[in-house]
């Protein structure tokens, strides 16, 4: 579902303007809300990698690389969820 919910959205946008960054950055930033989310979403993704990456090496987390790349190319809804299933599968 985190990845599934965010693609939903994604790739009727990337069908019909493809792989136009520009316009999706403008887009993403066009008013004070969506700013407001796609910040909050950046920050979000950030400190859940800061997270990955130091208690995972406390953890030993096996495969955390995957839930941060998972972070990296759908967001933080796929990555955290998938890296708590990891830690958890680990112990």
């Amino acid at each position: 579902l985190g990845a599934a919910w965010p693609f939903s959205q994604f790739l009727p946008w990337l069908m019909e303007y493809g792989l136009d960054v520009d316009l999706m950055l403008r887009l993403l930033f066009a008013n004070p809300i969506s700013s407001f989310f796609a910040i909050d979403l950046l920050v979000t993704g950030i400190v859940v990698l800061v997270l990955m990456a130091i208690e995972g090496r406390k953890r030993n987390v096996r495969h955390r690389w995957v839930a941060m790349l998972g972070t990296i190319c759908v967001g933080p809804s796929f990555g955290l969820p998938l890296y708590l299933y990891l830690r958890e599968a680990d112990d």
